[in-house]
């Protein structure tokens, strides 16, 4: 696989490269990013190797991120033949109640905010960064489908939100005939693996193709950490987000393994095993310099075996919340008796007898 074996995006026309490029790190303000320069240069690359999905949001290092992605393209052709996706929601003006949010109010402007910086008529990818609670998920809906209206907004996304929330929008959309959301993002790595209880499966039945982040849990699958250099090693990030425990340590550790016989980087095995996942579309993959962007990438020529994808699996099997296990493993005996239904074997199970109902 490569970059340039494009994917059709949810239930959509709209076709994008495996791994899509988030942007988070572009600009320095958040005191751990790349430089305007190192970003050109993550961005040049990516594209030459045939990549075509860029991932930004309004918020990312206060602004800069899409200024800098406006910039590259300001000085170049070829942005009508990229995906450029960015989000609305995170508020950059300190104490104003409509600067941030998904109300109409807020949302047209800071499309409008995030079109100027992006020097760009359209964005192809508008995303809802988070649930407003406050807001009725109507008025968000209408308001992005005029934005589609209007020629402003492409295709319609959506991020870390509950799955009933986003399935109301969802078929909000779709009975008042609004534009439709066609993706959802998600934190979803061999770290972070409860999005297949409830928002994988909402996304598959809804058609939105899911888009994992952080696929590397903040660096903790990179390789980088262990248990002998966990008091050792410095990383800006890691005093936001903390570092791994024992647990974690028991996923990195068959991650090495597996890495080690496939002759790989943990990094890599840790993105080709999210990107293979049911459901999922197009993983981004972040980087603050060249070779980490090279090392990301490395995972597209990786193909784990079922033998090294069932160890990962084990090792990383998440506590799913009710009723997930009783669905998966007591709801098709109860249907089903015993018999084999869509190549799964039921129990016959002592509720029932051989003979017919007897009332």
């Amino acid at each position: 696989m490569s970059l340039d074996s494009y994917v059709t995006l949810g239930r959509s026309g709209l076709r994008v490269s495996p791994f899509c490029l988030g942007t988070m790190t572009f600009g320095e303000e958040w005191g751990w990013g790349s430089t305007a320069a190192e970003s050109e240069a993550i961005l040049s690359e990516y594209f030459e190797r045939g990549g075509n999905f860029i991932d930004t949001a309004n918020i990312y290092t206060v602004g800069h991120s899409e200024k800098i992605i406006g910039d590259f393209f300001a000085r170049r052709k070829g942005r009508d033949r990229k995906v450029i996706a960015t989000k609305f929601f995170g508020n950059l003006h300190l104490g104003d109640p409509n600067g941030g949010g998904a109300g109409r109010k807020a949302i047209v402007e800071q499309c409008e905010q995030s079109l100027r910086r992006l020097q760009t008529d359209y964005i192809d990818l508008y995303w809802m960064h988070n649930w407003d609670r406050g807001t009725p998920i109507e008025e968000t809906m209408r308001a992005m489908d005029d934005l589609v209206t209007s020629g402003k907004v492409r295709y319609l996304g959506v991020s870390d939100a509950p799955a009933w929330k986003v399935a109301q929008a969802q078929l909000i959309a779709q009975f008042r005939g609004w534009t439709p959301l066609i993706a959802l993002q998600v934190e979803y790595s061999l770290l972070e693996r409860t999005v297949e209880g409830e928002l994988t499966p909402m996304a598959q039945e809804l058609g939105l193709g899911v888009m994992p982040w952080s696929p590397l849990k903040n660096g903790w699958l990179s390789g980088k950490y262990t248990r002998e250099n966990a008091a050792s090693v410095v990383s800006d990030r890691g005093a936001l987000v903390g570092m791994p425990t024992e647990a974690h340590y028991l996923v990195v550790d068959a991650l090495k393994s597996v890495a080690a016989e496939l002759d790989a980087s943990p990094a890599a095995v840790a993105l080709a095993w999210v990107q293979s996942r049911p459901g999922v579309t197009s993983t981004l993959v972040g980087a603050r310099r060249i070779d980490q962007l090279r090392a990301n990438l490395a995972a597209l020529e990786i193909s784990l075996t079922p033998a090294q994808i069932a160890i990962l699996d084990e090792v990383s099997k998440p506590v799913l919340g009710f009723p997930v296990e009783i669905n998966r493993h007591l709801a098709p005996s109860l249907a089903f008796a015993g018999a084999t239904v869509d190549g799964q074997q039921t129990m016959a199970l002592p509720l029932v007898t051989k003979s017919t109902a007897r009332y």
